[in-house]
Order: C-alpha cells, then sequence, then structure tokens
C-alpha cells in the first residue's frame, strides 16, 4: 500500500505546474468541425430526410446543415440526439448563408422553413443507435419523415 502512494505527490505537483494543458486538451470545442448535410425534404415536396441516416463519433466537433428545399416547413426532431451531445450552438443563417442569429443551450428540435438553412454545432458525448428522428409536423412521420442517428 505504502508502495503506491508514493506517486501521489508527483501527480499533485503535475496537476498544480501544468493545469493548462489538461485544460487544453479537454477543450473540443476549438477543433475543426466536421461538417455533415441533411436535406429535409426535396424540391418535390418528398416527406424524407436525405440522408437518413447520420453516423457520429463521440468527442468530435459537428456541423450538421439543415437545409429545406421543399415548399414546406419541416422539424429535424430527436430526443435521443439531443440528450447524448452537448450543444455549442445553433446558428440561424440568412438568405445569402450569413449567419443573422446563434441559439445557444439544449437543443432538443430545430424547424426549418422553406429555402432556410440552420446550422447545428455540437460534440456527442454518449453513444448509441437512435432511431426516433423524425419530423414531428403532423402527417410527415407517417409520409416517411424519419430516420437514425448513429454515435460510436
Amino acid at each position: 500500500m505504502l508502495h503506491s502512494l508514493r506517486w501521489i505527490p508527483a501527480i499533485v505537483v503535475m496537476a498544480v505546474v501544468a493545469p493548462g494543458q489538461v485544460q487544453a486538451a479537454g477543450d473540443l470545442t476549438a477543433q475543426t468541425p466536421v461538417e455533415i448535410k441533411v436535406q429535409l425534404g426535396n424540391k418535390q415536396d418528398a416527406l424524407r430526410f436525405f440522408p437518413a441516416t447520420i453516423n457520429l463519433e463521440t468527442g468530435r466537433l459537428y456541423r450538421l446543415i439543415l437545409s429545406n428545399p421543399s415548399s414546406q416547413k419541416h422539424y429535424f426532431s430527436s430526443a435521443a440526439l439531443a440528450q447524448a451531445v452537448f450543444t455549442r450552438k445553433v446558428q440561424v443563417n440568412g438568405a445569402q448563408g450569413q449567419p443573422i442569429a446563434e441559439v445557444k443551450g439544449q437543443i432538443r428540435e430545430v424547424e426549418v422553413y422553406p429555402g432556410g438553412i440552420t446550422e447545428w454545432w455540437f460534440v456527442p458525448v454518449k453513444t448509441g443507435d437512435f432511431s426516433d428522428l423524425e419530423c414531428t409536423i403532423p402527417g410527415h412521420r407517417q409520409g416517411g419523415m424519419v430516420g437514425n442517428v448513429r454515435i460510436k
């Protein structure tokens, strides 16, 4: 027991002398984001997510670009995904693609209007296979607007 305790002073000194290095290594939001594009519907008003399956990895920063080329609004909703990620921000973009608003905090659902583009920046912190991705507008889920999110 005493033999294993002799390392404690060295660990304490390392934590006190180099705390900045530990914090810097843990700053996941400083990464260059992995860009994933998901279309909510299409110009023919199909009730689909394109693609319908999204694959992610824990610990990586993602910029999920949600675009809606259809003539109707759509929701990107997944309670399981919302609970499995740390959201950095949701960014609303204007007609020329410039940011016009940011939303901070926990996000569960993103609504994208016809012709709109919204970005959800997040870091997955929990693994899982989630099949609750859907558009919650009445009739859209039943019409096939569902998907899966896999986090490994």
